[in-house]
């Protein structure tokens, strides 16, 4: 749950990227680092398990305050893929206020992304966060290998659900920050809705994007450039 301190005039939000063991989520997240600007990000940490790692870090653009005087921060974490993890899966999941879920597009690992969605329910019910409504993204990764699940079939799986659906390469980080930004800005979205955060404290998510975005990639995101399927997206789209 977002975590307001008005005390402090500080809003943290935390996004949490969830999927199988090595669909990426790592490298989402070591990519993402790479492009933010250095003033506005935090040190990337690891804690190592014998088999696999968490990542995380704080991206906090202290040169980001809303008119009201208000800053923003955001707390990035993946979590263990491996199965024997689900303990540290749980614990990372508490209090996410929004969701990545890296799937392999491999069709060989087809089986690994349907188990550790059906994992993400129930830890996400464990947590008392409801499935339904808290903002989540797929994002189809892996896209330059051989044998992946077509555009077509993944539009046909997931087109007709509430979930914005994304192709990446985040090896390369393509589709990574349109992937991060749209997860973020659903995040928002909530947020605004439920404390009326924009009128109240002048929040405006463009401003906010425009400063954490470092300066290799500025000019070039467009949202829509890796978007297999808007999902509830769509209505933000401009």
């Amino acid at each position: 749950m977002v975590q307001m301190n008005l005390e402090f005039r500080e809003v943290t939000v935390k996004v949490v990227y969830y999927g199988p063991a090595l669909s990426g989520k790592t490298t989402n997240l070591q990519k993402l680092h790479q492009m933010f600007n250095p003033q506005h990000r935090g040190r990337l940490m690891s804690l190592e398990t014998q088999s696999d790692r968490t990542l995380f870090y704080d991206l906090y653009p202290i040169q980001y305050h809303t008119p009201a005087g208000l800053k923003v921060k955001l707390k990035l974490f993946t979590v263990p893929g491996q199965v024997i993890h689900n303990e540290t899966r749980k614990a990372v999941l508490n209090g996410a206020d929004a969701i990545v879920f890296v799937a392999d597009s491999q069709r060989s690992q087809a089986l690994s992304n349907s188990l550790s969605f059906k994992n993400l329910k129930e830890n996400l019910k464990i947590n008392n966060l409801d499935f339904e409504t808290i903002p989540l993204v797929i994002q189809f990764n892996k896209r330059d290998l051989a044998e992946i699940k077509p555009v077509e079939e993944i539009k046909a799986d997931w087109g007709q659900t509430r979930f914005p659906t994304f192709s990446a390469i985040a090896t390369e980080g393509k589709g990574v920050f349109e992937t991060f930004e749209c997860v973020v800005r659903l995040g928002f979205e909530v947020i605004n809705k439920k404390y009326d955060f924009n009128r109240k404290f002048g929040f405006n998510p463009d401003s906010f994007f425009a400063s954490v975005k470092g300066d290799k990639i500025e000019n070039q995101i467009d949202i829509n450039r890796y978007m297999i399927s808007p999902g509830q997206f769509a209505g933000l789209l401009k």
